[in-house]
């Protein structure tokens, strides 16, 4: 097969219907998403599911550019996104699935459904959250209607999803950069589907591994190597069209929880399945590599990072991968103890901070407590300093990773705590992924010794290239590099290395 590799000929007009419905959920925070998160992130319906994504580097611009260059109809249903939180609400998961549903409802003659979901939602009431969008879209548009998925590379997921959609694409990169292309290859796919040029088979395989965020990185070991693997046998067997290694999210306590393969085969299902099962026993081989690696903690770290800069090295990107709130004051505070100048923490996730700020006004001194509110982000930190920037949050992305998105951090200030020391306050979690993270609030990155942020390997897609050196930190907090700390129940039991067979 060919047409999914290669151009689209011409055929008849489709008529495609789009949508989204993404969130990764931490099931061990307290914090509900509710349906406020979503809008407070991004939520579009109909005509803006289409025009707002032509901008931005993301699943849904894959979709379009591949269907607009075949002429195809594209539909817009309801796309909603939101950042890290506890499970979605009831309330929230039945609003906007139903949205979807009920638009997908007004569409006649309707030749297929793109969905770009992200694998790792829970709600109150599904565990599995995509496979019941799925199922919920399958009823609506029936079942000789294609409906292809897109997945971020942290999905947990099972046969659940893979027995109601017709195709799976998950990205491949880590950071994820290529959410555009992932994007293209399932439209392609769905164009051969509807020309029947392809027939897709699927397989799935768990090879029955968890593992933290931070050791998921595909441009090093292990993770670069099963990839390497998983496109050989894409090179070798042409009947095979792509192949999804999905590293999971391993902050989920769910049945589903861990990595899987995904295999997409034209018409040869035992293939698909031969290759699952290849590489689900390879990344079972190396399980310690990818679910166990030291990481410095945290007054370690900071002195390393403090070490290089004093040997010239600048920036030191000090990674916090453990801070899911955004309101850990852990490495901060080691910062400060340590009597480090030059730096700046993008950003502090505070609001009643960036309050206390407003009121005061730019260039107004102000003495208040920041950060500590959330789980195991430690105490509340009083600090000293002037009010140097306040504005709205909102920013573009310029980097490798999400060009043209937007970003809100909500109201937003920073502070001047004297000898260079700067702290980005803002009202919502904020993960850098570019220098734009700290530019838009006013400071100039390359001018600091450290930049300090809440960041696992996003940040990598910009930093990797920029910065002087990067240094991890295993700071306490809700995301941390040794899952033992955290109390699984769901997960099967011969989950590695979580699960009670292994953690007994």
């Amino acid at each position: 097969m060919i047409l999914c590799k290669g151009e689209m000929g011409g055929q008849d007009m489709f008529r495609i219907a789009i949508g989204g419905f993404s969130h990764e959920t931490h099931t061990f925070l307290d914090k509900r998403t509710e349906v406020e998160d979503f809008y407070a992130r991004e939520v579009q319906y109909g005509d803006r599911v289409i025009e707002d994504n032509r901008r931005v580097r993301n699943y849904i611009q894959g979709f379009i550019e591949v269907l607009e260059e075949a002429d195809a109809e594209m539909i817009g249903t309801v796309n909603a996104s939101a950042g890290v939180h506890g499970y979605v609400t009831a309330e929230a998961f039945e609003k906007f699935t139903g949205d979807m549903v009920n638009a997908l409802d007004g569409v006649s003659n309707l030749d297929g459904v793109l969905l770009a979901l992200h694998g790792a939602m829970a709600s109150e009431e599904y565990d599995r959250a995509e496979a019941e969008v799925v199922r919920r879209v399958r009823a609506a548009v029936g079942d000789n209607i294609p409906i292809m998925v897109t997945l971020d590379l942290h999905a947990n997921e099972d046969h659940e999803l893979t027995d109601v959609a017709d195709a799976v694409f998950v990205c491949k990169e880590y950071p994820h950069t290529d959410t555009k292309e992932t994007g293209m290859a399932a439209a392609r796919c769905m164009l051969a589907v509807l020309t029947g040029e392809f027939r897709p088979a699927m397989a799935i395989h768990k090879p029955g591994i968890i593992s933290p965020s931070v050791f998921q990185a595909t441009d090093v070991s292990p993770m670069k190597d099963f990839r390497a693997r998983a496109d050989g046998w894409e090179e070798q067997e042409p009947t095979i069209e792509y192949i999804s290694i999905a590293a999971g999210f391993g902050y989920a306590d769910v049945p589903d929880a861990g990595a899987s393969v995904i295999v997409v085969a034209n018409d040869d299902r035992e293939l698909a399945a031969t290759v699952a099962q290849d590489l689900s026993s390879y990344m079972w081989q190396r399980r310690e590599e990818l679910a166990r690696k030291p990481i410095l903690k945290t007054k370690e770290a900071v002195l390393e990072a403090m070490r290089l800069v004093e040997e010239g090295v600048r920036p030191v990107v000090l990674a916090d991968g453990s801070d899911r709130t955004g309101d850990s004051t852990h490495v901060l505070r080691e910062l400060l103890r340590q009597d480090a100048e030059g730096f700046a923490l993008s950003s502090m996730n505070d609001p009643d901070a960036v309050r206390i700020c407003e009121r005061a006004g730019l260039a107004r001194d102000v003495k208040l407590e920041i950060g500590g509110w959330g789980q195991a982000s430690g105490e509340p930190l009083y600090v000293e300093g002037t009010v140097e920037y306040l504005g709205d949050g909102q920013y573009v992305l310029t980097g490798p990773m999400g060009t043209g998105g937007n970003v809100n951090c909500g109201p937003s200030a920073v502070l001047n705590l004297g000898r260079d020391r700067y702290v980005v306050l803002t009202s919502i979690n904020h993960q850098v992924r570019d220098d734009q993270g700290f530019r838009a609030f006013g400071l100039d990155p390359d001018s600091l010794g450290i930049l300090l942020i809440r960041s696992r390997v996003h940040f990598r897609a910009y930093y990797d290239d920029t910065a002087g050196a990067i240094v991890e930190v295993d700071a306490p907090g809700m995301g941390p590099a040794d899952l033992s700390v955290l109390r699984f129940e769901k997960v099967p039991p011969d989950v590695f290395p979580v699960g009670r067979n292994w953690s007994q």
